[in-house]
């Protein structure tokens, strides 16, 4: 499956998911990944077809268990975790294509 879409989300939808899009946003310039469109949102938004690859912090796992293809960060902040988790998810959804 080609990743179209990457939803980040939060509480609210507007503080530390519109950071945290900020921050795909980079990784995937950084990775050479063009062609996804990156939003940020409230949990409660975050629905099985939303997106292809939902982005959340640790304390709100909870509310995205049963999604798939979905990236849990122990440190929001981290670009690093991020990076490492972002890609393996990539590699694991498009690998589900064939």
């Amino acid at each position: 499956m080609t990743v179209k879409k990457i939803m980040c989300c939060c509480g609210t939808g507007i503080g530390s998911s519109l950071m945290v899009r900020l921050n795909v946003e980079k990784v995937l310039k950084q990775i050479g990944k063009t062609g996804i469109n990156v939003v940020h949102a409230r949990t409660s938004e975050a629905v099985p077809g939303a997106a292809d690859i939902f982005v959340v912090g640790g304390d709100l796992a909870a509310h995205v268990g049963e999604l798939p293809n979905k990236i849990v960060l122990r440190n929001i902040m981290s670009m690093n975790e991020l990076q490492d988790k972002l890609t393996e998810m990539l590699e694991k959804v498009e690998k589900e294509e064939n």
